[in-house]
């Protein structure tokens, strides 16, 4: 069974930074692509950042392009989202996700296991 636990949200100001991580447990965590999504309040859930399993290949939603950065270390069994120039639209739950094959992807019926999600709030 895959478990993912994500940490680091919190309340920032706009322009600020935020890191987070999201731990995975169980097998081949390096054997997947990995992404990064999110939700606010009365809108779907929509894609930010995905990084195939190698960690060298990554995609990113338009609207965080150059202010966000996703990594992967597959000795930790561990994903990050690096959030920098935080804008009060960013606030939302993100989650991370695991997809069902390698290659990075974009649409959320790609990835089969998900955190628990953790809130940002960017506060202008």
């Amino acid at each position: 069974q895959v478990q993912l636990v994500e940490s680091g949200g919190g309340l920032v100001q706009a322009g600020g930074s935020l890191r987070l991580s999201c731990a995975a447990s169980g097998r081949s965590f390096s054997g997947y692509a990995m992404g990064w999504f999110r939700q606010a309040p009365g809108l779907e859930r929509e894609f930010v950042a995905a990084t195939d399993s190698s960690g060298y290949n990554t995609a990113y939603a338009d609207s965080v392009k150059g202010r966000f950065t996703i990594s992967r270390d597959n000795a930790k069994n561990t994903v990050y989202l690096q959030m920098s120039s935080l804008k009060p639209e960013d606030t939302a739950v993100y989650f991370c996700a695991r997809n069902r094959y390698s290659l990075k992807t974009t649409m959320v019926n790609d990835y089969n296991y998900w955190g628990q999600g953790t809130q940002v709030t960017v506060s202008s």
